[in-house]
């Protein structure tokens, strides 16, 4: 019923940048919060980053100052500018949404998209 799709991952060197993107489609009638986790080999997925439908942001410790996100209402997209990026950030980016479905129902769900592959190395 509803896909999320990301891209813009890719491979680039310590101190570099990259641009994350994840566009939601299908049957929308809210959009919630977005937001962008993370799981390197090994470790448990843990959020990088989220956004309210009001604009409210917040952001693990270990990105505040180099990551943004942000988000365009009437796309139904969100975004991560990752600067000044680190080996440790390499991972596999997941975007996730709470979504409404149905104006004649509450009900919420949360959607994943199938991650985008992020690598910082020299």
């Amino acid at each position: 019923q509803v896909q999320l799709v990301e891209s813009g991952g890719g491979l680039v060197q310590p101190g570099g940048s990259l641009r994350l993107s994840c566009v939601a489609s299908g049957s929308i009638f809210n959009m919630y919060a977005m937001g962008w986790y993370r799981q390197a080999p090994g470790k448990q997925r843990e959020l990088v980053a989220a956004i309210s439908s009001g604009g409210s942001t917040n952001y693990t410790d270990s990105v505040k100052g180099r990551f943004t996100i942000s988000r365009d209402v009437t796309k139904n997209t969100v975004y991560l500018q990752m600067n000044s990026l680190k080996s440790e950030d390499t991972a596999v980016y997941y975007c996730n949404a709470d979504v409404q479905l149905y104006f004649w129902n509450a009900n919420r769900y949360i959607y994943w998209g199938q991650g985008t592959q992020v690598t910082v190395s020299s």
